[in-house]
């Protein structure tokens, strides 16, 4: 073969311009992988993100049951006896004190459970995102924050 016969050369240069379609495809593929490993990376960062506000709440609920069964026990007993005997009436200081004691324990399962309304287990950010991405796929990106 001559050096200056350059019949073989469209061939490269076709299969160059080939190679870059597939990089490109291939790339475009390894992207697409990438953006849903993300994605699903984001849901389960959301859910441990609200599981650890529900183990919380669930914490402070149980914290006040503790409280009002301890309550109930203790306070009933030796308070109930002590205003008893300083009125002359067991039964009406053992009412008052059960009546005092569930009083707080209410108290404490209204805040618990306040806290309880306020935790979502929704992945907001990530419906937000998946809601876009029909629209960034087709070329409008004038809802997901990137200029063309």
């Amino acid at each position: 073969m001559n050096p200056t016969d350059h019949s073989a050369d469209p061939a490269p240069a076709n299969s160059r311009s080939d190679e870059n379609v597939v990089d490109l495809l291939g790339r475009l593929t390894s992207q697409s992988a990438h953006l849903a490993q993300q994605q699903v990376n984001l849901v389960q960062a959301e859910m441990r993100e609200s599981v650890h506000d529900i183990q919380k709440s669930i914490a402070s609920l149980l914290g006040a049951a503790v409280f009002g069964i301890a309550g109930l026990g203790v306070t009933l007993i030796g308070i109930a006896y002590l205003i008893g005997d300083a009125i002359d009436d067991r039964d009406l200081a053992t009412l008052l004190v059960g009546i005092a004691t569930l009083i707080i324990a209410a108290i404490l399962y209204a805040v618990a459970r306040g806290r309880m309304k306020a935790t979502h287990l929704k992945p907001e950010r990530t419906i937000d995102t998946v809601e876009r991405t029909p629209d960034a796929a087709r070329g409008d990106l004038t809802h997901s924050g990137a200029t063309r």
